[in-house]
C-alpha cells in the first residue's frame, strides 16, 4: 500500500509540473481581493478640416472626345445638367478639343459640373469652372512627367497592326518607319516573323499617360537582318556613330502600296506599252506626300498629265518629282527638310484614280529609287563620339533587356 500511495504522490507532481503552464493561465484573484474593474474605452473626437473630406456627392466622370462627336452630345455623354449643357456649348475654350482628347468632369449627384478639364496640344491643362451664370477658363502648362517606356513584338501582318497590339502610339510606329526608312522599304520589305523593340518617352500628367514624345532607340529585325538605332541630338545613328539617316527617303509616303514600278508598261489611258519613269503609289486622296530629302522647291503648279505637280531640287544632281496631288503645301524657291509635308496625294492630270507618281532624277536622268544605292548623310564627328557613347550604352542596355524577353517568350 506504501509503495502504491508514493506512486500516486509521484504521477501527480509530474501531472502538475507537465500542466504547470495551464495553470498558470487559470489562476484566479486571491480570496478577499475584487477582481479590476475593466478598462474603460476612451473615444477623442477627430476634428477634420472641411477640405480635407470629399463632399458628398460629389462625382468624377472621363471621356474620350471622339471623331464625329458634337459637343452637346460629348456633353451629355459625361452625364451633364440640361442647362449646364446649353451653357457650355457656348464657351470658346471648348472649340480647343480635338478627337483624342481626355475631358475629366467633376459633377454634383445631379450632373451639376464643378469642373471640366482637358489637356491642349500645346500641353497647357484647360480648366472651365462656373462664374455667376456662365463658366469661365482658366489655362495653365500641364506638369507633364516623362517616363521611358519600352516594347517589343513580331511582326504578323503589317507594321501598324504589331505595334496597335503592344500598345505603341501610332507616332511612335511613324518614327520607327522614318529611322529605319532609308534601309527598309515598308511597302515591300516586311516579313511574317520580323520583329522590333522600341524605347520611347511617354508623357503622363496626374499619373496617367497622355500622349507618346521622342523615340529613344529602337531595333528592328527585317529577314534576318538586324538593324539599331539611337537618338542623338535631332538625328539617329548606329551604336558605332553612324547616321543612320540617308540623304533621301525610300518612299514619299508613310505608309502605301505600289500600284505600278519602274519600268515598262501598259499605259493606263492610251493602252500602249511605254516606259514608266516613276513609281505610283495608291494612296487615298488627302494623303500626305513628304519630300524625301533636303531641297529646295524648284517647280509647284501645274504641268500638263502630271496634274498638280511638285519638282524639288536636291544637292547635287539629284531632283525629284511628285505628281497628281489634290493639293500643294509649297511655294517655288521655298526650302524644305526631310520628311516636311509638300502636298496631298490626289487625281489631277492623266490619272484614273488616286495615287501618288514618283520620280527619282539623277543628272535628269529617271532611276529606279527602290534599287539605286542611296547616299547616307554624314557620320559623327570623332569629337562627339565620347558624348554618344555615354549617352546611348544604358539605351542599347534597355534594347538588350527588351529583346531578350520577347525571344524567349517566343521560344
Amino acid at each position: 500500500m506504501a509503495f502504491t500511495g508514493t506512486l500516486a504522490r509521484s504521477f501527480a507532481m509530474a501531472f502538475l509540473a507537465l500542466f504547470g503552464v495551464v495553470a498558470a493561465f487559470a489562476t484566479i484573484a486571491p480570496r478577499g481581493e475584487e477582481p479590476a474593474p475593466p478598462t474603460a474605452l476612451v473615444v477623442d473626437p477627430l476634428t477634420l478640416k472641411t477640405h480635407e473630406v470629399s463632399p458628398v456627392g460629389a462625382y468624377v466622370q472621363e471621356e474620350q472626345f471622339q471623331r464625329g462627336d458634337t459637343l452637346a452630345g460629348f456633353l451629355q455623354r459625361l452625364g451633364l445638367d440640361e442647362t449646364a449643357i446649353q451653357r457650355l456649348v457656348r464657351t470658346p475654350a471648348l472649340r480647343a478639343l480635338r478627337p483624342g482628347s481626355n475631358v475629366r468632369a467633376d459633377t454634383t449627384a445631379d450632373g451639376v459640373p464643378t469642373a471640366l478639364s482637358f489637356l491642349t496640344g500645346r500641353d497647357t491643362l484647360v480648366k472651365i469652372v462656373p462664374q455667376g451664370d456662365n463658366f469661365r477658363a482658366v489655362e495653365e502648362q500641364a506638369a507633364l512627367e516623362t517616363r521611358v517606356t519600352m516594347k517589343a513584338n513580331v511582326i504578323r501582318s503589317s507594321l501598324f497592326a504589331a505595334t496597335d497590339a503592344v500598345g505603341v502610339p501610332d507616332s511612335i510606329a511613324m518614327q520607327l518607319a522614318d529611322v529605319f526608312g532609308g534601309d527598309i522599304d515598308f511597302h515591300r520589305d516586311l516579313r511574317e516573323g520580323d520583329r522590333f523593340t522600341v524605347v520611347y518617352e511617354l508623357y503622363h500628367l496626374n499619373g496617367r499617360p497622355v500622349r507618346a514624345g521622342r523615340l529613344l532607340a529602337a531595333e528592328f529585325v527585317n529577314k534576318g537582318r538586324t538593324l539599331r538605332a539611337v537618338r542623338y541630338g535631332s538625328s539617329y545613328y548606329g551604336p558605332d556613330g553612324k547616321n543612320l539617316r540617308k540623304a533621301f527617303l525610300r518612299s514619299p509616303l508613310e505608309f502605301s502600296r505600289i500600284s505600278s514600278g519602274f519600268g515598262m508598261r501598259k499605259h493606263p489611258i492610251q493602252k500602249t506599252w511605254r516606259s514608266h519613269q516613276g513609281t505610283d503609289y495608291a494612296a487615298p486622296s488627302g494623303t500626305r506626300v513628304r519630300a524625301t530629302g533636303d531641297a529646295v522647291v524648284e517647280f509647284a503648279g501645274v504641268k500638263g498629265g502630271y496634274g498638280n505637280v511638285v519638282i524639288l531640287r536636291h544637292n547635287g544632281q539629284y531632283s525629284t518629282v511628285y505628281a497628281h496631288l489634290s493639293r500643294i503645301a509649297v511655294r517655288r524657291g521655298a526650302r524644305v527638310a526631310q520628311t516636311d509635308v509638300i502636298g496631298y496625294v490626289g487625281q489631277t492630270g492623266w490619272a484614273t484614280g488616286p495615287h501618288l507618281h514618283y520620280e527619282f532624277r539623277v543628272a535628269g536622268q529617271a532611276r529606279n529609287p527602290l534599287t539605286i544605292a542611296l547616299p547616307a548623310a554624314l557620320p559623327l564627328p570623332s569629337s562627339e563620339l565620347a558624348s554618344f557613347r555615354t549617352q546611348a550604352e544604358p539605351l542599347i542596355a534597355r534594347l538588350d533587356l527588351v529583346a531578350q524577353g520577347a525571344l524567349a517568350q517566343l521560344e
